[in-house]
């Protein structure tokens, strides 16, 4: 599918090329085109957007089939298997966390915190720490955002899919 949208364009120029050619030339194919040809070329040209207008969205639908990623239902899937703990800390990182980290598993885009899946070796004890002091102690993260058991989900959450 991607052939046909990259070929389309040139395909269209070509078109044009042999229609200025066998017109006579530019002057030939603009005088041809303002006088005799104007009603055949205007519903020509309005078939050509239509032609298009349903083509190009047509293929890129149909080219996404197959990509992954580009449903709910497989980003679930790849939950289902998981701990009720794994379920619960994407749950907090998602309501708590995500807003300011980088995080590719759940789609987070923060910019306040660090990416966490280029931090390095990311472990439970490394997150509970930062959990509980608040960061690396630059005074962005907030201590002890999440507490107990919610702090130990996220924590494993986030070791099991930081930089993968």
């Amino acid at each position: 599918m991607e052939i046909v949208g990259f070929l389309a364009p040139w395909i269209l120029i070509g078109i044009g090329v042999i229609f200025v050619s066998f017109s006579g030339g530019p002057g030939a194919a603009r005088e041809a085109y303002l006088t005799r040809g104007r009603r055949t070329f205007g519903i020509f040209i309005v078939l050509l957007y239509i032609g298009i207008g349903i083509a190009v969205p047509a293929v890129v639908i149909a080219s996404r089939g197959t990509r992954e990623g580009n449903s709910a239902q497989l980003s679930q899937d790849k939950l289902r298997d998981a701990k009720p703990v794994v379920k619960e800390g994407r749950q907090l990182f998602t309501e708590s966390c995500a807003a300011c980290h980088n995080l590719d598993a759940v789609n987070a885009r923060g910019v306040t915190g660090p990416d966490l899946d280029k931090i390095g070796t990311v472990t439970p004890a490394r997150v509970l720490s930062a959990i509980k002091i608040g960061g690396t102690g630059q005074n962005r993260m907030p201590s002890g955002l999440l507490q107990g058991e919610n702090a130990n989900a996220v924590a494993q959450y986030v070791t099991q899919v930081a930089g993968k």
